[in-house]
């Protein structure tokens, strides 16, 4: 009777081998679509783009990147989040669909903590910029002109929400100062004032902000990422001054609600190899971006719930009720 009950138990367990195997083995076997949350040209289209080449190389599929933008990424998100769960349809996003919707949306057709990520792919620094003849040369010279002058200093942002909004209030709570927040609608007004003086300064995204730093046309004062940026060696990280302020522009590849965990893994193992590829990793740089494919599903999706937490936390900060 043992050796039969065995025997069942073991037919049972190779009996199911092939169907979990299958649900990754076999993919993909027809076109992948990939939802970009953002307009065609930014640092989030271009990286998947390149991912997306390289995938279909690794895979022998094509995988067809289509542009979803609009409603801060609200549309794209809502596309993924109700197709099949095979793997045939992925978003890839920034922050906002993900991390920072939830708070600043009464209502959203998705669940944000429903999405599967697969991968981070790259990451794009946020940095303290501030006018070209700005009476300070240091962040520490800035916070002492912010306190003599409570009030009197503006930043600039993409608008009422974004990164570069919530990276302004966590400095105003780190630092005890109080500034006027100047909301724009994207990333090109924001540096044309800056470069003319309209504004003080601005925390935007590093690959914004690089060219005009080199021309002298504004100044770079700190870097809000872990570690000094390669490119910018002489410009100090806002933790170095005693500022824990880490907050980027990074690029994840998640799929719809459960999506089987084989085909999750699938995708994050070619995805961290088109990473490695030399030609990616060039035109990352270039980009000014930190290259992501360094670790499987589970810290993609801890990366995230991280960053929601962050983010909910710097909008109940800056009294921002959802719309």
């Amino acid at each position: 009777m043992f050796r039969c009950v065995a025997t069942a138990v073991a037919a049972g367990l190779l009996s199911a081998l092939p169907v979990q195997a299958q649900q990754g083995a076999d993919y993909p076997s027809r076109p992948v679509r990939v939802i970009v949350d953002v307009a065609p040209g930014g640092g989030v289209d271009t990286a998947t783009r390149l991912v997306a080449a390289k995938l279909e190389k690794i895979f022998g599929q094509t995988f067809v990147v289509e542009n979803r933008p609009g409603a801060a990424g609200n549309i794209g998100a809502e596309t993924v989040f109700t197709a099949e769960p095979d793997g045939y349809t992925l978003l890839a996003s920034s922050p906002s669909p993900l991390a920072i919707n939830q708070w600043l949306y009464k209502k959203l057709a998705y669940d944000p903590a429903g999405f599967v990520p697969i991968a981070m792919m790259s990451r794009i620094p946020n940095v303290l910029v501030v006018r070209k003849d700005f009476p300070a040369a240091t962040v520490q010279e800035l916070i002492a002109y912010a306190k003599a002058h409570p009030g009197a200093l503006s930043y600039g942002s993409q608008g009422v929400g974004t990164a570069s909004h919530l990276t302004g209030v966590m400095f105003m709570q780190l630092t005890g100062t109080r500034m006027v927040h100047v909301p724009y609608k994207g990333t090109a007004p924001v540096l044309t004032d800056i470069i003319a003086g309209h504004i003080d300064l601005t925390f935007i995204q590093v690959s914004s902000a690089y060219a005009m730093h080199e021309a002298g046309k504004a100044r770079i004062l700190a870097a809000a990422s872990d570690q000094r940026l390669e490119f910018l060696p002489d410009v100090p990280t806002l933790a170095e001054i005693g500022l824990p302020i880490s907050t980027d522009t990074w690029n994840a590849l998640s799929a719809p609600p459960k999506t089987p965990a084989a085909i999750v893994a699938r995708l994050n193992h070619a995805v961290n190899a088109a990473l490695k590829e030399p030609d990616v990793r060039a035109r990352l740089r270039e980009l000014k971006a930190i290259i992501g494919g360094n670790g499987g599903p589970a810290e993609a999706a801890q990366f995230v719930a991280a960053q929601r937490r962050q983010w909910g936390d710097l909008v109940h900060a800056a009294g921002l009720e959802p719309q």
